[in-house]
């Protein structure tokens, strides 16, 4: 009668929980905010970044004076081997759930890699205290409900922060009731052992967060930030397997090197670059051996496609030859070149 009670019981806390899961759900998408920090855009995976900042620093306060000091306690009270211990035992139930995810997916190898994992350390690893399986070269493949939406096409949403859960989003937070009661509460059959293992087995996560959560203290500038990128970046590579496609690009940039269509386009470069002219005071070149070879070069020399026309007679300025226009001859100034006369003439 007792136990019965009991279960009676642990149902109705995880109902309690989906509710509240749920009106937090609700109260994100119902828009507490649409702005940014320093009413700046919101970020599009985090559109909800003011109430996830506001339960962000509850958590932070409830860490920091409750689990935190409680996980350090425990940390130097306990040796390392009883701790070892139950960090293998709750690894071993969460590796049951994990086996039924993989089903869940059509990863039959998996499946049974987790199955011949979760007997090894049950039977051979007394319950679970020991983790021969490793030893045997069966490593943990974790897989939970949300991993498991996500692998059939279930988007992520929103990034949203939990209370007491921390970082999650809006489809995390959907399977969560269901990763919570497929654990201590469902393998657990003494009904009044499982909120004590319940609450061991949040000492034994946080215990095993102690050297990550201070790094993250040293590295991190805004801990919000690094934790909700960390976060994103994780869950993106655990539901493809480590090998997530490409996001596609959101930017509105214009590619580099597109033309500015309010841009004028720029002249080609000459074919000839002019040559500076010589000072007043400088010594005059000497002529060339024959005249007129050097009057037919010149004649030949290219006119720089944006060197301006002169004006015609009529007034009318013609338009400049384009840049693929063949070169024309240039008159020199001055009197036409008279040839010399043949060697034959007479003086």
């Amino acid at each position: 009668m007792n136990d019965a009670a009991a279960i009676v019981g642990q149902r109705r806390a995880l109902r309690a929980l989906s509710l509240i899961v749920g009106a937090l759900v609700m109260t994100a998408f119902a828009g507490c905010a649409t702005t940014g920090p320093n009413g700046q855009p919101p970020n599009p995976k985090d559109p909800y970044e003011s109430f996830n900042r506001g339960m962000f620093a509850f958590n932070d306060k409830l860490d920091t004076y409750a689990l935190k000091p409680v996980a350090e306690a425990y940390e130097k009270v306990l040796p390392s081997p009883i701790r070892t211990g139950v960090h293998n035992f709750f690894g071993n139930i969460s590796d049951v759930w994990s086996t039924a995810n993989q089903l869940l997916q059509g990863k039959f190898d998996n499946t049974a890699r987790m199955t011949m994992r979760v007997m090894s350390n049950t039977i051979i690893g007394l319950g679970g205290l020991l983790d021969p399986a490793t030893e045997m070269g069966l490593e943990r493949q974790s897989e939970d409900l949300g991993q498991t939406l996500g692998y059939w096409g279930v988007p992520p949403g929103p990034y949203l922060v939990l209370p007491l859960f921390g970082p999650s989003d809006v489809r995390d937070a959907v399977a969560l009731p269901g990763d919570q009661y497929v654990g201590v509460p469902l393998l657990l059959t003494a009904a009044n052992d499982r909120p004590g293992a319940a609450v061991l087995g949040v000492i034994d996560a946080r215990a095993n967060l102690l050297s990550a959560s201070q790094i993250m203290d040293e590295i991190a500038l805004d801990r919000y930030t690094f934790l909700r990128d960390a976060y994103i970046t994780r869950r993106r590579s655990l539901v493809y397997d480590g090998n997530p496609p490409e996001e596609p690009d959101t930017s509105d940039d214009e590619p580099q090197g597109a033309p500015n269509p309010g841009a004028p386009a720029s002249a080609p470069a000459p074919a000839v670059a002019p040559s500076a002219p010589a000072p007043a005071n400088a010594p005059s070149a000497p002529a060339p051996a024959s005249a007129a070879t050097s009057i037919e070069e010149a004649a030949q020399a290219p006119v720089p496609p944006s060197a301006p026309s002169a004006p015609t007679p009529g007034g009318v300025t013609p338009a400049p030859l384009p840049a693929s226009a063949p070169p024309l001859p240039v008159p020199l100034p001055g009197p036409a070149p008279v040839p010399p006369p043949p060697a034959s003439a007479p003086h």
